[in-house]
């Protein structure tokens, strides 16, 4: 049997830095911190719950980060 992979290390980054920067700004600067996938969502957005390593998430309201999470 295979060995199970180890996930790589997430950027060490608090997500409520990102609340109150324009999206395009917080997306830029997430990318630039070593976030390997990040996803802008309009509020009440279904999702589905699996955690991804290395994905921010972002709600989006008015060009602006509203709320951010890892996963």
């Amino acid at each position: 049997m295979a060995p199970i992979p180890t996930p790589p290390a997430e950027p060490q980054d608090a997500p409520d830095s990102y609340v109150g920067l324009d999206a395009a700004e917080a997306e830029s600067r997430a990318r630039a911190r070593g976030w390997s996938t990040v996803r802008s969502l309009p509020p009440g957005t279904f999702i589905t719950m699996e955690y991804l390593a290395g994905r921010l998430n972002f709600e989006v309201e008015g060009g602006r980060v509203k709320r951010c999470w890892k996963g």
